[in-house]
């Protein structure tokens, strides 16, 4: 079997056994692009599901917080300006004026954009109008954010941005949904809170990307049911399907729970679980890294979001599907020793400081989650400097608890084989010898998968 599997910024060919399967990790059909954005927005805005329409939820003079998904979702076309130009006009014609609206960029943990980057995410035209009434989430100053207490049947911690809890009205608008993983409550209740809410589900078994019983978004819907109970108010939201990065699929508004069951609803049909992917498990399982990350968007990749967080968490959820306890994992990447020090500030010292120390993520978690999560100097990065919160860091290593279930993990043709090695990876040369060594380990009749990976996001998009 000839593939030309994904790597860095290029493929690579290889000639995997005759026998090999081959497996996708892709959906089952891609959805065709909207012809009329604007129309199935307005179309959306006027036929809610589970609300009444925007106009009906204010009055003349009222407040209103549109709050939008950050640069890390993957949808880099004009669906955020869009919908809220929409929202804006719904709002005029009730009596709000966009003096009254602020709006709020819904980075959660992530690195604050500046306003040249959200000129690229909402274009030029709304940043220039709502000058400091555009804003991007600091999680870390007290004053701006809400406590709303816990929940009633787990004692989950809520907090939220003041704006949400002060506002007369807050509508989310989301602009794509990565399989179950984002989208409904993840939206506020992570978005727009702080790390004491978001670290009840960021742990390494809290994370979920499943359609299907998401595990993640039951703890989320607890919280974002509390939230709506304590404000005596409702969250109006726009979710969004995408096509491809720049085109839009399918748009729904309304409730928060309507509005993630209309998307889920169409996701089911398109992504079946990973289980069935295979008939029986495999020993070894073969793919490519790109050189992209959610994470790089207006940055660059690192070692730990290419071989942990792609390599093996966004890529690697067929790993425990469809391989047998103890396989062979082999990733074509080419795991470069690079780093960027501004957007990713707390990571090189993850990788120097932590990993050479533990490589499992329950362990990283308890011993230096809450001392990472109050470094004064990184904080401060987060706040003033455009970096990651440096719990991020931390939480990007969770996917190594796959090297539970998996034997050994053989990087493929590295740039930097040091790199791989620090994480206790194997190398090799190439795909095939990678190959060769795994079938000395399983036998000659070791049972082989190339997994068709879906692109990841590239670190500098075209945006509209």
């Amino acid at each position: 079997m000839h593939v030309e599997i994904p790597y860095g910024e290029m493929t690579i060919a290889a000639e995997l056994p005759d026998d090999a399967r081959l497996l996708s990790n892709v959906e089952r059909a891609g959805l065709p692009p909207l012809d009329d954005l604007d129309g199935a927005v307005r179309a959306a805005l006027g036929a809610p599901h589970g609300l009444p329409r925007i106009g009906a939820l204010v009055r003349p003079g009222s407040t209103v917080t549109i709050a939008f998904d950050d640069h890390t979702t993957g949808s880099f076309g004009p669906i955020r300006r869009v919908a809220i130009e929409a929202v804006l006009a719904e709002l005029a014609a009730a009596g709000v004026s966009r003096r009254n609206v602020t709006l709020i960029c819904a980075n959660a943990l992530h690195r604050m954009l500046r306003r040249d980057e959200l000129a690229r995410l909402l274009g030029p035209e709304l940043v220039q109008d709502f000058g400091e009434r555009l804003l991007c989430h600091d999680a870390e100053d007290p004053d701006l954010i809400a406590d709303l207490g816990v929940t009633a049947a787990h004692g989950y911690p809520v907090e939220v941005h003041r704006l949400v809890a002060e506002s007369d009205l807050t509508v989310y608008v989301n602009t794509n949904y990565m399989r179950g993983f984002t989208g409904g409550w993840k939206s506020v209740c992570v978005g727009l809170s702080t790390w004491r809410t978001i670290r009840v589900t960021h742990t390494p078994d809290g994370m979920s990307m499943s359609v299907h019983r998401n595990r993640m978004h039951a703890v989320l819907d607890e919280m974002g049911h509390h939230l709506e109970a304590r404000l005596g108010k409702r969250i109006f939201k726009i979710d969004t399907l995408l096509a491809d990065p720049h085109r839009a699929a399918r748009i729904f508004a309304g409730a928060v729970d309507a509005t993630r069951a209309a998307a889920l609803e169409t996701q089911a049909a398109i992504y079946p679980p990973r289980r069935d992917a295979a008939a029986e498990r495999v020993d070894v399982l073969v793919y490519g890294v790109a050189d992209s990350s959610p994470y790089a968007i207006f940055a660059s990749v690192n070692p730990i979001l290419t071989l942990v967080s792609s390599g093996l968490g966004y890529l690697g959820g067929m790993i425990e599907a469809v391989g047998k306890p103890g396989c062979t994992v082999i990733m074509a990447a080419p795991a470069r020793e690079t780093w960027d020090r501004v957007a990713h500030a707390s990571y090189p010292e993850v990788w120097d400081r932590i990993l050479p120390v533990t490589r499992d993520p329950y362990e990283i978690t308890e011993r230096f989650a809450e001392d990472y999560a109050r470094r004064p100097d990184y904080v401060e990065a987060y706040r003033r400097g455009h970096a990651f919160h440096p719990i991020h860091g931390i939480l990007a290593t969770h996917p190594l608890k796959r090297l539970r279930h998996v034997g050994r993990i053989i990087v493929a043709a590295p740039v930097d084989p040091h790199v791989p090695r620090h994480l206790g990876f194997e190398v090799a040369p190439s795909v095939e010898d990678a190959i060769g060594r795994a079938r000395e380990i399983h036998g000659r009749a070791a049972t082989i998968a190339y997994v068709e990976q879906p692109p990841l996001i590239r670190p500098t998009p075209r945006l509209e």
